[in-house]
Formats: C-alpha cells, sequence, structure tokens
C-alpha cells in the first residue's frame, strides 16, 4: 500500500513538474512574440523579420549601453553594425534588403533604450533636479546640436558638393517632419518615413556614389527631425 501511495505521489509531482515546465515554454515563446508586436510589419517571412528584429535589438542595446556608460550619444549611422545591418542573415531567410531594414529599425529602438537621448527625458529629470540643472543641460544640449553646421557632421568621403547637397537635403526633410510630429504630439521611428529610407532626394549621378549620398542623407535627416520636434 505504501509503496502503491509513493509511486502515485511520484507520479503526480512528475505530472506537475511538466505542466510547470509546458506552461513557462509557453509564456516564454508567447512573450518573445509579443515582444516584436509593437513593429511594423512590411512584409516577408516570419522568420525574416524575427530574426533581424531580435539581432538588430540586441546589437542596438549593446551599444546603447556602451554610449551611456562613456556619457555620450551617437548617430546609428556612426556603427558598422547599423550600416551593414546583415547580423545573423541568410539568403535561406528571404530578401536581404527587407532584413536590413527590420534590422536597422530595431537597432535604433534598442540603442534608444538603453541610452536615450530626448529632451523630454531630460527635462523630466531636472524638474526633479531643479533650475540649475535644467540651465546647464540647456546649454550642453546647444552646445551639441549639430544644427546647420556641416563641419560637426560625418566625414566619410565623396566630393564637397555631394556631401552637402545630401545633409541639406535630409535635414531639411528631417526637421519638416520633426515640427510635424511635435505639434501632432507623436515620435516616430526615422524608418517610418520613405523620405529616410529611399534618401536620395536632391541626388543626382553627377554628385558621385549613391550609397555614400544616402549616409549622409539619413546622418541630416536624423539630425533635422531632432531638431524640428524639439523646436529649432
Amino acid at each position: 500500500m505504501k509503496t502503491r501511495l509513493a509511486k502515485v505521489s511520484q507520479f503526480a509531482v512528475l505530472s506537475l513538474l511538466l505542466i510547470g515546465i509546458g506552461i513557462a515554454s509557453s509564456s516564454s515563446a508567447a512573450a518573445q512574440r509579443n515582444r516584436w508586436d509593437g513593429y511594423p510589419n512590411w512584409g516577408g517571412s516570419y522568420r525574416l523579420r524575427e530574426t533581424a528584429l531580435n539581432a538588430g535589438f540586441n546589437e542596438g542595446t549593446k551599444e546603447g549601453r556602451n554610449d551611456r556608460a562613456r556619457n555620450r550619444y551617437r548617430n546609428y549611422s556612426e556603427f558598422g553594425a547599423y550600416n551593414d545591418a546583415t547580423h545573423d542573415y541568410s539568403s535561406g531567410l528571404g530578401d536581404r534588403g527587407l532584413y536590413r531594414r527590420y534590422y536597422q529599425l530595431a537597432f535604433g529602438r534598442g540603442y534608444d533604450t538603453e541610452n536615450p537621448n530626448n529632451y523630454n527625458n531630460r527635462n523630466d529629470r531636472n524638474d526633479r533636479n531643479g533650475q540649475d540643472n535644467r540651465d546647464r543641460n540647456r546649454d550642453r544640449d546647444n552646445n551639441n546640436r549639430r544644427g546647420r553646421d556641416w563641419n560637426r557632421y560625418g566625414q566619410f568621403g565623396g566630393s564637397y558638393q555631394l556631401r552637402q547637397t545630401a545633409l541639406n537635403a535630409g535635414y531639411n526633410a528631417g526637421n519638416k517632419y520633426g515640427h510635424d510630429d511635435a505639434r501632432r504630439g507623436r515620435r516616430r521611428n526615422y524608418n517610418d518615413f520613405s523620405e529616410y529610407r529611399n534618401a536620395t532626394t536632391d541626388y543626382s549621378s553627377k554628385l558621385g556614389d549613391r550609397e555614400l549620398y544616402r549616409r549622409y542623407y539619413r546622418e541630416g535627416f536624423e539630425n533635422g527631425y531632432a531638431d524640428g520636434y524639439n523646436g529649432y
């Protein structure tokens, strides 16, 4: 009788353990799926989208933590991983360009999650710390703004005309959208804008390398959007 009861008890314990493992696994899988629910779906296979978003977000958070520890904030295009955007990609996943698009979107969000650089967060902290801190931070932010001072932007090569045209076109477009989004009380990811994705406004072949133009354009767009959103 005791032996039978012991076996029943062991079976019950084992069943509960298996059920618990199953629930935990299901919860983990659901959490992983829900993690990307707030991201756009531009098509492609489920595996392509999940792999790209996961790889991009992980890399972005890593770089964001590193930069936060160094008290600095960089443009996404300063990172080789963002520009390449093919980590964990394989041809079996599908379209490479679509993969890069998902990757870069997640990279930016991951970076900003770990290293936020928006005026609202700064102002919330400053309100707690008092007016003196507000003044110091405002001076620091004004000093760090690149605005239309193209000398403070990256030098990736190419002709003077290519660089100036791309930065100017990108900044103007980003600034316009930044003002518009601030007025509507929303903030969007750069990849939500077709101008940012295409990055070829005002481009002509006589300027030189198209991909280099796009790199400058996006840098200008990102800074222009931030300035426009914050009232500059």
